[in-house]
């Protein structure tokens, strides 16, 4: 049986959080952004389609995979934290 989510785990979710927060240049603590968090709109962190690119170049140069700008995936993949930890958890080949 195949696993179609990887748990990420805290060390993932930090890793992520602190390349979101260096990638934006953002006043915040990585350490303060929660798992659950909304990445995008008007919620959590608040960010725009601009700071997603952004985000999805910096995680497909690390993680090395593809985040497509067309992807019907891309709200729940940036939904939160976690599930864009999640996403990179199933995805990473680095």
């Amino acid at each position: 049986m195949t696993q179609e989510h990887a748990t990420p785990d805290a060390a993932l979710e930090r890793e992520v959080a602190t390349m979101i927060v260096s990638a934006l240049n953002l006043d915040s603590n990585p350490d303060e952004i929660k798992a659950e968090d909304a990445l995008y709109g008007e919620e959590g962190l608040g960010l725009d389609s601009i700071d997603i690119l952004e985000v999805a170049l910096v995680m497909s140069k690390r993680f090395g995979f593809q985040l497509k700008a067309d992807s019907e995936d891309n709200f729940r993949i940036f939904g939160s934290l976690r599930s864009l930890a999640e996403h990179v958890a199933a995805h990473r080949t680095k």
